[in-house]
């Protein structure tokens, strides 16, 4: 067996590439979210339709679409993974003394919040992303130009109360995974010192916050507005 592959299988492997795979996440969604701002800018959705051109036809682009989906397949193999492997650990159930002051709610559940949010990401993809592949779009022409009209299919969505509230609450899920992910991303790769880590646990706290927030009010902002 070959040094990649005793490390790929082995805990700390699994754990660095939850880890690698995660920050990576995060900078998706960091890009995510700064684009679909666009919808806030009462244009018709015009800018919104152009950005959405630019991110299914450049090359660049594309490629890092790719590594996305390779990123969120690899972090959902390797969380089942890793918790067969801690489960086999303890097979027989202990008495957990203090659980609750030892560790938070989210690290205690990251396993069923990250189910959440993967369910939640399949209703995301057939909902948007597989409609502005291969769905049946309408068009709209700007300055002579034709461009798939995406922002129609999210305004119809989010006139749906379901869609808004399950929306929504995903992005509630997200925040609690999002807390606990982010700073243990860093600890898992070693990133650990008395003068950064502070500062490190605190922006992992804002973004859980401010990134699941602005999500959230995207569908609430459609929904009163449109």
């Amino acid at each position: 067996m070959s040094w990649v592959t005793k490390t790929l299988s082995s805990t700390l492997g699994r754990k660095l590439i939850m880890a690698l795979t995660g920050l990576f996440l995060i900078l998706f969604l960091t890009g995510h979210v700064s684009g679909n701002l666009l919808l806030f800018k009462g244009d018709g959705g015009q800018a919104f339709n152009i950005y959405a051109k630019f991110m299914t036809t450049n090359p660049a682009v594309k490629i890092l679409s790719y590594l996305t989906y390779i990123s969120v397949i690899g972090h959902v193999i390797y969380a089942i993974l890793l918790g067969r492997k801690n489960k086999s650990a303890r097979p027989i159930g202990y008495a957990e003394s203090g659980a609750s002051t030892n560790s938070t709610m989210a690290s205690r559940n990251m396993g069923i919040l990250g189910t959440i949010i993967l369910i939640f990401l399949v209703v995301h993809l057939q909902s948007f992303w597989y409609q502005m592949h291969w769905g049946d779009l309408p068009f709209v022409t700007y300055d002579g130009e034709e461009y798939k009209d995406l922002f129609s299919i999210v305004t119809f969505a989010f006139q749906n109360e379901l869609m808004v509230a399950g929306y929504v609450i995903a992005m509630i899920f997200l925040g609690f995974h999002l807390s606990h992910g982010f700073a243990s991303a860093f600890q898992t790769l070693g990133l650990n010192h008395k003068k950064y880590t502070p500062a490190i646990a605190t922006l992992g706290k804002l973004y859980a916050v401010i990134v699941p927030i602005l999500f959230a009010l995207m569908p609430l902002y459609i929904y009163f507005t449109s």
